[in-house]
């Protein structure tokens, strides 16, 4: 059943070849090799889906800088209109971008992203109407179902049919008068153009007060990815003095992989805050919808700092608030919200899950180890742009460098996230957890395993979107986190867990 409680409708166009829409169906997102693991007629038949599964009478598109981006948000609008459902064509945009669109127009909405990873790489990231999530327990799980039906039948129908792939796509495109949209109408639907740019740069510089902004050196390292559209609009009317690093929009990524919370990644951007004796660098990610902070000192903020002190400002603006932190974070980040008369709440990782519990909460707002920050009055999506924004706004008047700011939340040591390839991650975790709770630890399964030993944690957990394990310890000390980094591995090699790093 559609969230309008209609039934879905059979299945229409025409798949090259049988792909595994298992494969590409993440725990919140779409993702894949392009063409090997998502082509265009895969996108084809989850545009079909998604027009479905919305039950709206218009859906909002949008894609980043990659170059596959074209040809399969083309298709899947083509799968979309022949569901006489509109279109509003967004065009290039940020993921955050994409988030304020569906909220404003009130539409649901997707993003053709692979966010951070290579450019051979592409996806979608869904949304409802608002902004509301779409993830693994709120519908994705459906359009998956629906938009296999749809190959299934397209394919079924191409067996039958003598004339080429071309001419029964052509064809279908040019049925689509005879097919019936959500309220039942038949017609021609249509895309068109939709410019919010500028829309999106007044909202997001809505969350500070604009006249206590100082004239503060900021570098930008937008990676040629989306940050290069988004960054200078919002940046054109403050009074920073901004420097932008590869502002090219070029989905192949050639200076270096947009992927901020690798540390090697930050190399350019620490460089040349010290070369231009900046106050602050901000990293994005491919799709623009995350960012990582560097001092003036060039050292590295992680997003648990980041969100201790973002924590900490919406505090001041809204008393009492609760503010949302997942399960990787650091102990600083409840800690500083406790300390501030703010209520800590612990999530899962991920967008689609926080996004709900802040719904439930009424957060104000919520923070991820991984760079992800989310606004109540953001549509509860996240936003790098509007976190920096408001880390500006705390140095500008506290009149101090941020290397002193996050000073009193260095409280701990973090190992990193520290991945190991293994043949079945999941797997492993459930071994792992059934392997320290025989020894009496405090074993957490919210989210993976979190074990909690004393002064010091770990989880390991698998990630949502590539074949890998995710490790994060920490531990009071550097020399601490290292000596239990060592632990958690040898114990786990001992239990023949892991494969190569």
């Amino acid at each position: 059943m559609r969230p309008d409680g209609h039934e879905y409708r059979v299945a229409t166009r025409l798949p090259s070849a049988m792909k595994s829409f298992e494969a590409v169906f993440k725990a919140y997102d779409v993702r894949g090799v392009v063409p090997a693991e998502l082509d265009a007629d895969m996108c084809r038949a989850i545009g079909v889906a998604f027009a479905r599964f919305c039950g709206s009478k218009r859906v909002i598109v949008a894609r980043d800088a990659r170059a596959s981006g074209v040809e399969l948000a083309a298709a899947f609008m083509d799968g979309v209109l022949s569901e006489c459902v509109e279109i509003a064509d967004l065009g290039l945009a940020s993921t955050d971008m994409l988030y304020f669109a569906s909220g404003k127009l009130d539409l649901p909405a997707v993003m053709f992203t692979a966010s951070h990873n290579p450019g051979r790489y592409n996806g979608m990231k869904f949304c409802l109407a608002g902004a509301r999530p779409i993830g693994v327990e709120t519908g994705l799980m459906d359009i998956r179902s629906i938009a296999e039906a749809a190959y299934d039948a397209a394919a079924a129908r191409a067996d039958s049919n003598p004339i080429s792939g071309r001419e029964v796509r052509d064809a279908t495109a040019a049925g689509a008068p005879e097919a019936s949209g959500p309220s039942g109408a038949k017609g021609v639907a249509r895309a068109a153009k939709v410019d919010l740019l500028q829309d999106f740069a007044e909202h997001v510089r809505s969350f500070v007060d604009l006249s206590v902004l100082r004239p503060l050196k900021v570098v930008a390292d937008v990676a040629n990815g989306m940050g290069g559209l988004v960054v200078p609009r919002v940046f054109e009317e403050l009074p920073f003095d901004l420097h932008i690093l590869y502002p090219e929009l070029d989905g192949t990524f050639p200076n270096h992989p947009a992927d901020p919370i690798q540390p090697e990644n930050l190399e350019d951007l620490k460089a040349e805050v010290l070369s231009r004796e900046a106050d602050v660098g901000l990293a994005f990610d491919g799709d623009a919808d995350r960012v990582f902070l560097v001092d003036e000192k060039a050292e590295g903020v992680s997003g648990s700092l980041t969100t201790a002190l973002v924590a900490k400002a919406m505090l001041a603006k809204q008393p009492g608030s609760t503010i949302l932190h997942n399960l990787i974070c650091s102990k600083v980040v409840p800690e500083v919200i406790a300390e501030n008369g703010g209520t800590a709440v612990r999530t899962r990782v991920g967008h689609s899950f926080i996004k709900g519990i802040m719904a439930s909460t009424d957060a104000v707002f919520g923070g991820e180890h991984s760079g992800h920050y989310y606004f109540r009055d953001n549509f509860r999506a996240d936003s790098g742009l509007i976190a920096a924004l408001l880390v500006l706004e705390v140095m500008s008047v506290a009149g101090k460098p941020l290397s002193e700011l996050v000073s009193e939340f260095r409280r701990y040591a973090s190992s990193g996230e520290i991945n190991f390839t293994v043949a079945d991650p999941a797997s492993a975790v459930e071994s792992a957890a059934a392997l320290y709770a025989s020894s009496g630890a405090d074993v957490d399964l919210m989210d993976g395993l979190t074990v909690v030993m004393g002064n010091w944690w770990f989880n390991l957990r698998p990630s949502n979107t590539e074949p890998l394990l995710r490790l994060n310890v920490e531990a009071p000390t550097e020399e601490e986190c290292l000596r239990r980094v060592g632990e958690v591995r040898s114990s786990l090699e001992d239990a023949k867990l892991l494969g190569n790093k």
